[in-house]
């Protein structure tokens, strides 16, 4: 059963939980959205990089044999790929792209769609060069409009000229997504993040413990993977989502991965599998 929308926890008041899961597993999948999750969100998404704290606990937690680390990002492989290292699995495009096991795997319907991606990319950058600060970002299979540094009066002109751009020259190949002070566009298929981590989920053992951090509105659709059974954290306020608990910013997710890679981890190793 999909976990309904509500207001999630403070992740301590989440603990027992966490901890009742992790004595019963044997591994955890952990995975974790980049941008706003490990990265604080900046003006330029040329310059977002994770917080040395959680480049720390992530390199430390993705050392450790009983977690398998998965980045799920909606940046194109390559690009989040080179901004954060360690995790054994990267799926990148929303899950369009998914690199496990030394190979990588793409859509087959969205590699067909990328010349749509490409015209439409032409078509906005001229439609919006008038406006100050819009910026259009090709990712070959997807695409993102990012107007956070717009000034606001014109951010209903960037929302209005790239759903006009998109619905002349995407036609009903492509769809429009709105997210945090951007507008993501991709191919008009039935899937995004939540099933790339059931992929995931599915590749592991049963019994594994699946744990998914992310804030944007992408990310809810992985929450539903996971939750009630593993569980949804989400980075930010405590307004309505499918994750049961919730950290502040990137530094609480330092903080979680921290007691993951201690406390959490002593759980794991007492669990089912552990010494008697």
């Amino acid at each position: 059963m999909q976990r309904q929308r509500t207001e999630p926890k403070p992740v301590d008041e989440l603990r027992p939980r966490v901890r009742s899961r992790l004595d019963d597993t044997p591994e955890v999948l952990l995975c974790l959205d980049f941008d706003g999750t490990l990265a604080p969100i900046v003006d330029d998404p040329g310059e977002a990089a994770p917080t040395e704290r959680v480049e720390d606990a992530l390199d430390e937690i993705a050392a450790e044999p009983e977690v398998t680390t998965a980045i799920v990002s909606g940046r194109a492989l390559a690009d989040v790929r080179e901004r954060v290292d360690g995790p054994r699995i990267y799926a990148g495009n929303h899950g369009i792209e998914l690199e496990r096991g030394g190979s990588v795997a793409v859509h087959p319907i969205a590699r067909k769609r990328a010349a749509r991606i490409d015209e439409v990319c032409e078509a906005l950058r001229v439609a919006l060069d008038p406006v100050p600060n819009a910026r259009v970002e090709n990712k070959r299979l997807t695409a993102t409009v990012h107007f956070r540094s717009v000034p606001e009066p014109a951010r209903p002109q960037v929302e209005r000229l790239t759903r006009e751009t998109v619905a002349r020259f995407g036609g009903d190949g492509l769809e429009l997504s709105d997210g945090k002070a951007i507008l993501e566009i991709g191919p008009a298929i039935d899937w995004g993040k939540g099933n790339a981590v059931e992929l995931l989920v599915a590749d592991r053992d049963d019994g594994t413990l699946p744990v998914y951090v992310g804030d944007d509105v992408t990310d809810e659709s992985a929450f539903r993977a996971v939750e009630p059974d593993g569980i949804g954290i989400r980075v930010g306020d405590d307004a309505p989502t499918a994750a049961s608990g919730r950290v502040r910013s990137p530094e609480g997710v330092a903080e979680l991965l921290e007691w993951l890679a201690t406390d959490g981890l002593e759980r794991v190793r007492a669990g089912p599998n552990g010494p008697p």
